[in-house]
Order: C-alpha cells, then sequence, then structure tokens
C-alpha cells in the first residue's frame, strides 16, 4: 500500500494524514473484495524496514493500528471477514499487539474473505526463520514443500495478482517466495486514491492474463 507519504506532502500535509487517508481505502477495498468473492486479501501494512522511519512516524502508524482495529472490529464481523497476520508480530508496539490479537481470535471462526495483514513483515527474514525451523527439526531432505508449509503464510495458497500502487517497479520484499507465478499489475495511483474503480481496472487487467506456470500455450 504504498504512497500515503507522497500522497500527504503533495497537499501540503503531515505523513500521518496520509496513512489515515490510506485506512480509507483499506476500507473500501476490503468491501470491494468481499463483494468480488476474493478468497484472500493480502495487504502490506508495515515491513522490517519501516522500523527504519522516524520514531514518530512509527509511533503515529502503531497507534493508527490500534485506532483502526477498534473501529472495524464490528464491521469484521458483520461483514464475515476473517483477520490473519504474517510477520514478526512480537516486534509490534505491545498496545497494537495485543489489539491485532484479540481481533484475530474474535474472527477467527468467521468464513468469508481472509484479510491478511503483514506486519513488521520481511520475505527474506520469514525464509530465515523457515529455514531456522527446518534446521530446529532436523529434516534430513528438505522439498518446497517443507519450505511452504513453514512460511508465516503456511496453509495459504500462493497468490494470483501483486498491485503495486505508486508506479514503484519492485517487490519490496514482499512474499518473495510466494509470488513466483503471481501476475502483477503496476499502477501509478498513490494508496489514498487506490479505490474501487482502480481495483476493477487490476482484475480486468488480471482477467486478460494468460496464466501459464512455465508450459506453452495452450498445453
Amino acid at each position: 500500500m504504498d504512497g500515503n507519504g507522497r500522497w500527504a506532502t503533495a497537499r501540503g500535509l503531515k505523513r500521518a494524514d496520509g496513512h489515515r487517508e490510506g485506512v480509507k481505502s483499506v476500507r473500501e477495498i476490503v468491501e470491494v473484495c468481499g463483494e468480488l468473492g476474493v478468497d484472500i486479501l493480502t495487504l502490506y501494512t508495515f515491513s522490517q524496514e519501516n522500523w527504519r522511519r522516524p520514531q514518530g512516524e512509527i509511533d503515529a502508524l502503531m497507534e493508527l493500528l490500534v485506532v483502526t482495529v477498534a473501529k472495524e472490529i464490528a464491521d469484521l464481523m458483520r461483514n464475515n471477514v476473517r483477520l490473519r497476520l504474517i510477520g514478526r508480530i512480537e516486534d509490534l508496539h505491545a498496545l497494537a499487539r495485543r489489539s491485532l490479537t484479540q481481533a484475530v481470535r474474535m474472527t477467527e471462526k468467521n468464513t468469508g474473505l481472509q484479510l491478511v495483514l503483514a506486519l513488521s513483515y520481511g520475505s527474506r527474514q520469514e525464509i530465515v526463520d523457515a529455514t531456522r525451523s527446518l534446521i530446529r527439526e532436523g529434516k534430513p531432505d528438505i522439498s518446497e514443500a517443507d519450505v511452504s508449509s513453514h512460511l508465516y503464510t503456511a496453509g495459504l495458497p500462493d497468490p494470483d495478482l501483486l498491485i503495486r500502487t505508486s508506479g514503484e517497479m519492485r517487490l519490496s520484499n514482499f512474499l518473495l517466495w510466494q509470488l513466483a507465478y503471481a501476475e502483477i499489475v503496476v499502477t501509478d495511483v498513490l494508496w489514498p486514491d487506490f479505490r474501487r474503480p482502480q481495483l476493477l481496472a487490476a482484475v480486468e487487467e488480471f482477467g486478460k492474463r494468460e496464466r501459464r506456470f512455465g508450459a506453452i500455450s495452450g498445453q
């Protein structure tokens, strides 16, 4: 969800204002994904690299997580959305961690859209953590399935579509293993302006792609 800070700066606002506006996009995108019958929506919410930002911005983001969870939990329950977290959640500020884990418990029996928040997430760190877990188990021969089952996303299918906002042409340490065969749609739209029309356009573009997974067309 890239571009919150640039959106705010362009309007003479504080970066925190951009993050707050970005929450409105989250709300709308979750709603539209539910309408479209999307099974899983994963949002890159806070990366490992984001810890390098100014402390004031980090504190504001942690506070925004707490406030947003409190405001949105009723809608998540009403819309049958199940919340899941991936990343090094133990790194989050204590109040944010408690609020999020409580929301996960409250929604764990919901059967609709799975909303996955990547928090304190880095794909390289995820692969390292999975490797360490496999070493501790003493597995003599490690397969791709073994690695997948030890990632933070264990039990979830690999993504079909990656949407990258703000025109950036990089993966930024996001789901490097899982995105091996995902289709990628890049838009110049900054995240706070990414709403229903932009999501529907990305889904329409995805529908035009021929997914061969390394095979020859038509096979």
